[in-house]
This record gives C-alpha cells, structure tokens and sequence, in this order.
C-alpha cells in the first residue's frame, strides 16, 4: 500500500521534472528518493515514471496515479489543519477554487462580509480560467470547495447560488436600437468582436451563443484578462459579451441585454459533505452574493422576460 511519502514524492519528481531538483526539495538523498519510487512502483505491479536523459515523463500508469495522489495529500493536509485547530495550535484555513471572473466580481463582498466575521480564518484561493480545468482542480482535491458553474454528475454535495446573466458591452455612442427584449446577437453579426485567449472559458459562451445566433463571431481583439473585454469593448474595438458581475463601477460603456438571454448556473461544490467552516462560507456566500451588482442594474434596462 502506498504510503504518503511515496505519494509526495511522487508527486514533486512530477512538478520539478528531476530526481535530483526533487530531493533538493525534499531533503532527502537521490539514491533514497529513487528507492522509494521504486517500492511503490512495485506495490502497484508497474512503472510510474519513465527515466529521460534530461526529464522525467509519467507513464499511462503514472498519469492515472497522480491526481488520485495530490488529492491524498491535500486531504491528509487538511486533517493535519483539523487536528491542529481542534488543538488550539493554529489559525483556521479555508481554501476556496473558482474561476477568474467569479473571483474578479462576485467573492470580493463575500470574503470582505467573511473577514469581518471570521478574522482568524485564512482564505486561499485558487483560481482557474475555464469551468474543466475547475471540476479537475476540485477532483484532484486542490481545495475545500468550489464556486462556478455546477459539473454534470457531480458525486458531492451541490449548492445552488444563482443564475448569472450575461450583458452586450458596446461603446457609449454606440447606435443600435435596445429594444423592450433586449439586442438580438444577430444584428452584431457583422461586426468584430472583442473575444478571449483559447483557454478562458468565457470564449466558450461566447461562441456557443453567437452559434445559436447563426453566425460565428469574428475577432477584433483576443485578451486573457475577464476585466480588460468590457473596457475594450467600451473603447470602440468591438462588442463584447461578459457576465454581468465584471461590469466595473463608474463605467462609460453602453450595457444592453442580449436576446435571447445568455446565462450560466453557479453553485458552490464540495467532494462531500462540506465540514462546517466551508458550510458556513457557503451560507454566507448565498446570502452576500448578487450577480448583477447594483451599479450594473442602473445602467441597464428592465430585463427582457425569461431573463
């Protein structure tokens, strides 16, 4: 049976792609190191890493090993916390994972509401640009909980937060017609769009809604920053399309409703039954969180029906 410090020594050949950088690392002796790995790749009937001259490289085997090692690990860290904190030995800690542009407009409030009631709980925060690369982290145990779109045939507990709209962001002087149910994506066909960086998820939504639109959006500009496409697109590069909660305060932009509606479901999510720190963020969460922040509902609209 693999023991956890055969687990974590796996696991950081892997992330420092060397024997000898890892047992730099560790503290350990090369030739100890290397024993180790072996015993476990005996223990597992095969081999876990393949020896490069230069590198390191993980075998089918060793790449279906290492998620379920980091998540032993982070779980056997968290224990450790519990332990310490049922103890009294040391400050509490609550790691949150989610997706850039959740972090960027709605968990400010919360961990600000969060501080101010739990100031001895320490936040870290992991933060992903596509909803995958999220449910992954989460599988491979990277954090306590998630917030973000809820993944399909999730086995732990799900708790829904909200439905997130998402807004057209089109320059202040900007001519077209906003009417009672919104701006048809159609009538932007033509148009350039600002769009994202492959990877971040947000272009994902954009192209699925333009798809069912009937035309694929063509790219004025590509960011990898959520917070830059609505300040681009207010500067006259192309529309764009951004969930309504990244719409900064103050902003000179025009902000319309798309028709139909784009939105995505959020939730918070836990590989089990959260344990009562995460609980209690959860249910602040619920209550602190509006993903339509007021000084975007000033700019905007009524909101067309269905919406």
């Amino acid at each position: 049976m693999a023991s956890l410090r055969q687990l974590e020594y796996l696991v950081t050949i892997v992330d420092e792609g060397s024997f000898t950088r890892a047992a730099e690392i560790l503290h350990v002796s090369q030739p100890a190191l290397s024993h180790q790995v072996r015993a476990l790749e005996r223990d597992l009937g095969g081999a876990l890493l393949e020896r490069l001259p230069r590198a390191v490289r993980l075998t089918p085997m060793g790449r279906a090993m290492l998620p379920h090692a980091r998540a032993a690990l982070a779980d056997a860290d968290r224990a450790r916390c519990a332990a310490r904190q049922a103890g009294g030995l040391e400050m509490g800690e609550l790691q949150v994972a989610t997706l850039y542009s959740v972090s960027l407009g709605v968990l400010p409030p919360a961990l600000r509401a969060w501080r101010r009631s739990h100031p001895h709980v320490r936040i870290t925060l992991f933060e992903h640009s596509h909803a995958d690369r999220l449910h992954e982290a989460m599988l491979a145990g990277q954090a306590d909980l998630a917030i973000g779109p809820p993944p399909p045939d999730w086995d732990g507990q799900v708790t829904p937060i909200g439905t997130e709209p998402f807004l057209l962001v089109l320059p202040g002087d900007d001519t077209i017609e906003d009417t009672e149910g919104g701006v048809d994506l159609a009538l932007l066909a033509d148009r350039e769009w600002v769009h994202f960086a492959p990877g971040n998820g947000l272009g994902d939504i954009l192209d699925q809604a333009c798809a069912a639109a009937g035309f694929h959006p063509c790219a004025a500009v590509r960011t990898e920053q959520t917070a830059t496409a609505p300040v681009l697109a207010a500067a006259g590069l192309g529309p764009a399309l951004v969930p309504a909660n990244v719409i900064p305060p103050h902003f000179d932009g025009r902000v319309l409703w798309p028709r139909p509606p784009v939105e995505r479901v959020m939730a918070a999510y836990t590989r089990g039954r959260p344990d009562p720190l995460a609980a209690a963020f959860i249910a602040l969460l619920r209550r602190e969180t509006s993903l339509v922040p007021a000084h975007v509902r000033a700019l905007l609209a009524p909101a067309p029906a269905g919406g």
